[in-house]
């Protein structure tokens, strides 16, 4: 195995993957928001770079090609378990994330029978900006918890009305309600439109290899 440094970076970004879901074990809230927001962009930066370093020093190896996408949907996958599991917008997080994550079981399904000819199910660049979409989307999600529960800290002990006198700017806002709930609204809002987005790639991504395939699943008369 040619441990060179794109593929170093490829581990430790799959390695990230599970510790994105311990933050939320080991750390309160905001704290584990920030810490697996700050994981998950680093992660996703280094997924840029490996690629990168790995085409520009020719380093491309079949280890890296190998772990790449599994680090990719390791991220991906854990990220949207996790953001389900504590965001607000939960409901409206559950059909995309199906999508995405039926689409992934499916290719890698795909990718295994072929075996041997699975290189006819090579990565188009829409796949490529699908996971990019999918990445950013995550990201801004996981910003929306900062947001949320900053406001929250910040309203602890006080009751609806002040609150509400407060956001209506009857009480000086020394405390920044106003930005903090704005913040979480928008977040929430732009994450889950990215992703649904980034669903509709998805989607049209796995027709995409699925017809690629069909030629190879047919039965030999």
């Amino acid at each position: 195995m040619n441990w060179n440094i794109p593929n170093i970076l490829t581990v430790i970004r799959l390695a990230a993957a599970p510790m994105v879901a311990l933050m939320f074990l080991y750390f309160t809230r905001p704290y584990a928001d920030w810490f697996a927001l700050i994981l998950f962009v680093s992660a996703a930066i280094t997924d840029w770079f490996d690629g990168y370093l790995a085409r520009s020093w020719r380093q491309e190896t079949k280890l890296g090609a190998m772990l790449d996408p599994i680090a990719d949907k390791a991220m991906v996958v854990i990220a949207l378990m996790v953001i389900i599991g504590f965001s607000s917008w939960s409901g409206w997080l559950v059909l995309p994330a199906t999508v995405i994550l039926f689409r992934e079981v499916f290719v890698s399904g795909l990718r295994e029978f072929l075996g041997d000819t699975a290189g006819t199910l090579k990565v188009t660049k829409l796949a490529k900006w699908k996971t990019t979409l999918q990445m950013i989307a995550i990201a801004v999600l996981f910003s929306q918890g900062v947001f949320e529960h900053y406001f929250g800290m910040s309203i602890w002990g006080m009751d609806n009305e002040i609150v509400g006198q407060i956001l209506s700017g009857e009480i000086p806002d020394v405390h920044g309600l106003g930005w903090k709930l704005t913040g979480a609204e928008w977040a929430g809002r732009i994450g889950l439109w990215l992703l649904w987005i980034a669903a509709a790639l998805t989607l049209i991504t796995g027709i995409d290899y699925f017809r690629k395939a069909m030629p190879h699943l047919k039965d030999d008369r």
